[in-house]
């Protein structure tokens, strides 16, 4: 039917233009419409690669011309102030506020449904107190750690340039710098880029360990010693796996490998470059346990640590046992959750894989506990973090420090296009077009970082105060609060089940450990 339209349509304009171009010559120029109009309903019905314009040729691009926008549509017109994902307005317009330093107080009330399931509270107290600034920091390093690293509460996390434009790196690092916190490299390799603003850096080894990395993908400790004697770098993180892809592995297509990002990561240029899903230096949890020890061996004595998603429980649990049987333990774990982001992922890896970060979070603790090595590990928490809640929260479920990667990125200027894989980044953030990545104003946006993270670390403070603690290490699961399905509220330390002190050490262990201990080797993930 529409086919025939668009012949009848076509036959009809040519002779109006005609016979009207007969009387005004004017209008001839009409006759290049028409003409157009023509050959894209020929190519449409005879080649185009959509059935939708095989059938509806011509008219049928309004409906791409739409889907095109309506990402646009929906974030500025459509979804309410709770609804966005995967961050909603509210959070990003705080983000905002806070980095340019402007009010982030708010009116006329809450605009969450406090009776929602799943909606989570603090308890405040009315004996409120003064938490001192010096609580802001903590130190991490362990009985074997050399050159302990006084760390800020709040950091930035692992975004690898590549992923992120040249500006982006440097303006996060500026700020780390201005803050006085951390910027974590990425898997992607130590690039002038983190180096330029001076912030103090956490170098990551991801299983293409990039800027330590062998001719054949393997781990060059000599390239490692370069990078991890550097004064700037002051902890070391092993990744293991990611929330966003947990044992994904990933690809750099050879049109991003240019020079330069070929010579930082040590890489064929203009070829494709491939991050295995698992690392080479080990297949075991002893093995890992082991190399934790030969990089603070390599690094004379930095904090080394690791990162991961929690998976198959008794997997950690191996390493746990690889722990006690060693001897050895890092200085830090960072617990991502399967809510963490990356700038590109498979959906189904994104979507359904890995465990939530308040779950992981509670098990990593617990776990450590159980073992007897909690108070030598530091534990960071890493995914979705954005206000001084989130923070009080993630504490309160056992980390000792959080990571924030997106919001930082609002800090930035990112917008929430949802474009960081297609290189068309509409900030210049997640780009390597390097035209785009001018719109990132370095001297600018350091201060919006700077102004992020004191804001919310302030805001953090005065959280654990109102709560009547005066340091967020007496922060316990029974300070928060979570409505839960059947329209009551149980606080996280009836929600998650933890473990006593040197529990997994005794012959008495509560089912829903056991099973997973019980599987748990050092000798085999």
């Amino acid at each position: 039917m529409m086919r025939t339209v668009f012949y009848v349509t076509s036959v009809v304009a040519f002779l109006a233009v005609v016979l009207l171009a007969s009387t005004w010559p004017v209008l001839w120029w009409l006759m290049v419409l028409v003409v157009l109009y023509a050959l894209v309903g020929i190519y449409d019905i005879h080649w185009a690669a959509h059935n939708v314009l095989r059938n509806y040729p011509v008219i049928g691009h309004l409906r791409y011309a739409m889907e095109f926008i309506s990402p646009e549509i929906r974030q500025y017109f459509i979804e309410t102030n709770e609804s966005g994902k995967p961050y909603n307005r509210l959070q990003r317009a705080l983000v905002q506020a806070r980095s340019w330093g402007t009010v982030d107080t708010q009116p006329f009330g809450t605009q969450f449904d406090l009776l929602e399931t799943g909606f989570t509270r603090g308890s405040h107290s009315l004996a409120p107190k003064k938490v001192d600034r010096k609580e802001a920091r903590l130190t991490v390093g362990g009985p074997d750690c050399k050159k302990p690293y006084l760390a800020s509460r709040l950091n930035i996390s692992a975004m690898s340039f590549g992923a992120l434009s040249p500006n982006a790196i440097h303006a996060l690092n500026a700020g780390a710098r201005r803050g006085d916190f951390a910027h974590n490299t990425g898997e992607g390799g130590l690039s002038p880029y983190h180096l330029a603003g001076g912030g103090d850096i956490i170098f990551q080894i991801g299983t293409g360990y990039f800027g330590c990395r062998t001719p054949d993908g393997g781990f060059d400790e000599e390239k490692f010693v370069k990078i991890a004697e550097r004064d700037v770098v002051k902890m070391i993180e092993i990744k293991l796996s990611q929330g966003a892809k947990p044992a994904h592995g990933g690809v750099l297509p050879a049109a991003k490998v240019d020079e330069e990002i070929a010579r930082i990561r040590g890489v064929p240029k203009n070829r494709d470059v491939i991050s295995p899903p698992a690392h080479k230096t080990f297949e075991t949890p002893e093995g890992l346990i082991k190399w934790v020890a030969r990089l603070r061996e390599l690094s004379d004595g930095k904090p080394i640590g690791f990162k991961l998603c929690i998976g198959s429980r008794h997997e950690f649990m191996g390493i746990v046992k690889a722990m006690l049987k060693t001897g050895i333990t890092p200085d830090f774990v960072t617990v991502d959750g399967a809510e963490g982001g990356t700038g590109a992922a498979p959906p189904e890896f994104t979507n359904k894989l890995g465990v939530p970060l308040n779950e992981g979070l509670a098990f990593v603790h617990s776990s450590l506990i159980g073992a007897g090595l909690r108070d030598r590990i530091r534990v960071i928490s890493s995914a979705k973090i954005v206000t001084g809640f989130d923070m009080v929260e993630k504490v309160a479920l056992g980390a000792d420090m959080c990571n924030m990667a997106r919001p930082m990125l609002f800090a930035l200027g990112c917008i929430q296009a949802v474009r960081c894989n297609t290189n068309t980044c509409p900030t210049g953030i997640a780009t390597q077009d390097r035209r785009r990545a001018q719109a990132v104003d370095v001297e600018l946006r350091q201060k919006r970082v700077e102004q992020f993270h004191e804001a919310t670390v302030e805001s953090f403070l005065d959280l654990v105060g109102a709560m009547g603690l005066d340091s967020p290490d007496k922060l316990t699961p029974a300070h928060i609060h979570q409505r839960v399905a059947d329209e009551t509220e149980r606080s996280f330390s009836a929600i998650e089940e933890y473990l006593e002190p040197g529990e997994l050490l005794s012959d008495d262990i509560r089912p829903s450990y056991r099973n997973h201990w019980e599987k748990a080797s050092a000798e085999a993930f």
